[in-house]
């Protein structure tokens, strides 16, 4: 009797055995190494960010974030152009604070692409809904011409013009060529195009189509140039301008929720550029702390993340799987619910190709009519 009941226990055992090995064999690999990188990005204590200059966004990825994985974020939030000098400088002179930078692609181009401190950021891909193409309207998308170093989980036509509802009717300004009537002289504020952003962004759109007289003109306007985001949707909030271009939601943020009376101009008749905004992703090269890095990418990246993204920045992601038609009412059209990827492509003015064929040269053309 007690040789069948250890036999039994045997059998159990085995059984038990055997059992939870089939389990383990069918639990996918990405699994075990998901967990894995969360326990080492604990131990690691932190991954750093800059950031875009929003403080919902900051203040979102906060309360999401930490709670999420028990992990702190070092948020840094600054204007692209003076955050990516300070990254690409720290790096060189072997000092390693930086993880990740999340912004515009002008700025990640020419202060990080350029000085040849960014990682390859396919390798830090670990989850299947961030890692397979399918997830993704146009599949991987990419600024740098290697389509490794920038990559890009937005595109959408963008909102670059911003009235005051007090002052002016949106029939007013309905062609670029409104812009140069006489009544606008001193009410126009521009984001200063000479500097990598939205500003810089919309004068090479505007380079394109309408040519250096016509700028020459505009800058006649006597316009409001200033790098201060902020500052400029102040002025226009308090009236001090009309409209301002080259400003998008997230700066205009605070004041509508303030209930102030600035509104997105419907997109002029010629036409809008289409960006991916402030959404690329750029890693430094060597983070310091790499498995905190790959789990902040893949959790950005991942549905959850991207709709905090794209409630907070009011910009378009290209995830599949994130309602982005509620942007139209913002003036914001993500390039996923209307474009064609020929059309895109036709359209955009953030890759590297561009940057150096349309913004580059409308940059110098800024400088000389402004210095």
């Amino acid at each position: 009797m007690k040789r069948l009941a250890l036999s039994i226990l045997v059998l159990i055992s085995v059984l038990l055995i055997a059992s939870g090995a089939r389990a383990q064999s069918s639990r996918p690999a990405w699994k075990g190494e998901w967990d894995k990188t969360i326990e080492a990005a604990r131990q690691e204590g932190k991954v750093v960010v800059s950031l875009p200059a929003s403080a919902e966004l900051r203040k979102m990825i906060e309360e999401v974030f930490k709670p999420r994985f028990g992990l702190e974020v070092e948020l840094v939030v600054s204007r692209g152009g003076a955050i990516v000098r300070r990254m690409a400088d720290e790096w060189k002179a072997g000092v390693r604070h930086f993880d990740i930078h999340i912004g515009g692609s002008s700025s990640a181009v020419s202060g990080l692409l350029a000085e040849g401190v960014l990682d390859p950021i396919e390798p830090y891909f670990l989850l299947p809904e961030v890692r397979e193409p399918k997830s993704w309207w146009g599949g991987h998308m990419w600024v740098d011409r290697a389509g490794r170093y920038i990559y890009t989980f937005q595109a959408y036509l963008t909102e670059g013009i911003w009235y005051n509802a007090t002052l002016m009717k949106p029939e007013e300004v309905r062609s670029y060529d409104d812009l140069l009537d006489p009544k606008w002289k001193g009410k126009i504020g521009f984001l200063d195009p000479r500097t990598p952003g939205a500003g810089d962004s919309t004068w090479g759109y505007l380079w394109k189509i309408k040519g250096e007289d016509y700028l020459k003109r505009l800058v006649g306007q006597r316009l409001l140039i200033s790098r201060d985001q902020r500052l400029l949707a102040d002025n226009l909030a308090k009236g001090r301008v009309s409209l301002v271009v080259g400003l998008t939601h997230y700066t205009l943020l605070p004041f509508i929720k303030a209930g102030l009376p600035v509104k997105p101009l419907p997109t002029p008749k010629e036409g809008a550029y289409a960006t991916g905004g402030s959404g690329n992703l750029t890693i430094v090269k060597n983070p310091p702390h790499p498995n905190a890095t790959k789990l902040f990418v893949n959790w950005l990246l991942s549905k959850e993340g991207q709709e905090l993204f794209v409630k907070a920045m009011g910009q378009g992601t290209r995830r599949l799987d994130v309602e982005t038609r509620w942007l139209t009412e913002i003036g914001v059209i993500a390039a996923k619910d209307q474009l064609t990827l020929e059309q895109y492509r036709e359209w955009e003015n953030q890759s590297e190709e561009r940057l150096e064929t349309v913004r580059g040269p409308a940059s110098e053309v800024a400088r000389k009519l402004m210095d």
